[in-house]
């Protein structure tokens, strides 16, 4: 009775190994290489790094992911904001998202300070208690706005355009007024919105990518080098998924393009070439 299985054994076993080596075929392998150069040194093998094999490019699922968190424009974030219209406008107008900025007072006109509250209140506030000689002083009374509205307006109309008048004579009162401006300063809710979706982007993208593109992942090796198998014939992205390999002063990261072919090994090598986003470490 043995004797009578064991040809249907060899039948079986030769099946089972005709149907792994099909298989083996119809799949291909990455052989890769990942190494960094340092300015000034010898390149350097980037060891027990983590690498993957995606189906489609990393930059694009960070764009996909981006896509689900949409941020306002700058201009719809402007209007969202709780200051006067013509600020809006001015802002919009200038392009300018920073009232803070040391060099606000080149963009200002005397046109831009007399009709814009914010402006306005911003000038009166950093030239006044003394520390702007000759700057006008408002006469009307806000008691007289409804008792008597005549003089109220008149007097109104003269200051005015007696600190239009000294604003155009003396342009140096303008300097110092983005100090007064930090208040409604948008600068740090728009860097707080960015910063935000950034950093929910950094955090899904990475899982993402796994989740629906992944195709091989392996660690390189103390040589820098790892093999990744059982890839069927198409195009792949080894990525780095936005971490840093880093050696000396280097910082890099890949999402490179590759082919694989049914029963052949593609052979890639990771460097400072191919890097998608290489960035320099800041000296101390």
């Amino acid at each position: 009775m043995r004797n009578s299985l064991r040809p249907i054994a060899f039948l079986g076993a030769c099946f089972v190994l005709a149907a792994s080596l099909a298989a083996q075929g119809r799949t291909g392998a990455i052989d890769i290489v990942a190494r960094i150069t340092p300015t000034g040194a010898r390149p350097e093998p980037v060891r027990q790094f983590a690498l993957y094999v995606l189906t489609k490019s990393y930059a694009e699922v960070v764009k996909e992911v981006e896509a689900q968190d949409v941020l306002p424009t700058r201009d719809q974030f402007i209007d969202s904001r709780k200051c006067s219209p013509e600020l809006k406008a001015w802002m919009k107008a200038h392009d300018v998202i920073d009232l803070t900025s040391p060099d606000l007072n080149q963009l200002l006109s005397t046109d831009d300070i007399m009709k814009i509250p914010e402006f306005f209140a911003a000038y009166e506030r950093s030239n006044s208690g003394g520390v702007t000689r000759g700057l006008p002083m408002p006469k009307y009374r806000e008691s007289d706005k409804n008792s008597n509205p005549d003089r109220y307006e008149k007097q109104k109309e003269e200051f005015l355009a007696e600190t239009r008048k000294f604003i155009e004579t003396n342009p140096a009162t303008v300097q110092g007024i983005e100090l007064e401006l930090i208040e409604i300063n948008p600068k740090r809710d728009w860097d707080a919105l960015q910063g935000d979706h950034k950093r929910k982007v950094a955090q899904l993208a990475p899982d993402t990518a796994q989740l629906k593109y992944l195709a091989g992942k392996a660690e390189t090796d103390l040589d820098g080098r790892t093999f990744i198998t059982g890839l069927p014939a198409g195009s792949y992205w080894v990525s780095s998924l936005g971490m840093d390999a880093s050696s000396g002063d280097r910082r890099l990261v890949w999402d490179v393009p590759v082919a694989v072919q049914a029963g052949q090994t593609a052979h890639l090598e990771l460097s400072n070439l191919n890097a998608t986003e290489p960035r320099r470490v800041a000296a101390p």
